[in-house]
């Protein structure tokens, strides 16, 4: 259990890829011009890396060095295929809104550095816990992103979500400004790079705050009675 807690730990705050590591800005910030946009790529990575893992684990052993890193893109491929072709067919619209970034998910770097440095060393249950906590650590890093861009530069939230789960979810938008004019530079890349910095800087500074609470009160405790 307490491994598990550490994984967790360590996908959704201390290495998280969207925030910490940096791996995958390309969809990170091409793909969050809604929430839902991003809520939909993030869930389809998290499925990818946690089904990969899996499949690598039980095999790392027999795969030879030389070619371990082919055959880990393979079944990575494959994945994302399958992925590619269930969006396509339940979710027509939402596939064409994301368009080239889910088959892109194959040469994400996040999916083949979980495989490579975690699932290639560690037994199937630990390794497909952590390509899940890994890919919902991105999944709430690109919706937060996804959400923040679509307030400021519609003033709606949850605007798509049409296109995932069909018409009948069309009256479920929030329109959280009514009459807002947009703020086109939020969708724009340019709104990427900001919104990406300010979720660094809140949980750095989240981070760091949490460090100092932290020492006063270890240093206290060291201290002898007298």
């Amino acid at each position: 259990m307490q491994q598990f807690q550490e994984i967790s730990l360590n996908a959704l705050w201390k290495q998280n890829p969207g925030v910490v590591q940096l791996l995958g800005l390309c969809p990170t910030l091409a793909v969050t011009t809604s929430a839902i946009n991003g809520l939909s790529l993030g869930l389809a990575t998290a499925i990818v890396m946690g089904c990969a893992n899996g499949a690598v684990s039980p095999v790392r052993r027999l795969v030879p060095d030389e070619i371990r890193v082919p055959v880990f893109i393979l079944v990575i491929a494959a994945l994302v295929t399958m992925i590619d072709l269930t969006i396509h067919g339940f979710a027509e619209p939402l596939h064409k809104v994301l368009g080239i970034f889910i088959p892109l998910i194959v040469v994400n770097c996040i999916v083949l550095a979980r495989v490579e440095s975690f699932a290639a060393k560690q037994s199937p249950t630990p390794a497909i816990w952590d390509g899940l906590m890994m890919g919902l650590g991105l999944t709430i890093v690109l919706t937060l992103l996804g959400g923040m861009r679509e307030l400021v530069g519609k003033g709606t939230l949850l605007s798509g979500i049409d296109l995932a789960l069909g018409e009948r979810f069309a009256p479920y938008v929030l329109h959280v400004l009514p009459d807002y004019q947009g703020f086109l530079l939020a969708i724009l890349p340019p709104g990427a790079f900001i919104g990406l910095g300010c979720l660094i800087a809140l949980r750095n500074w989240i981070s760091a705050k949490n460090t100092s609470s932290v020492k006063p009160a270890s240093t206290a405790a060291a201290k002898p009675a007298h």
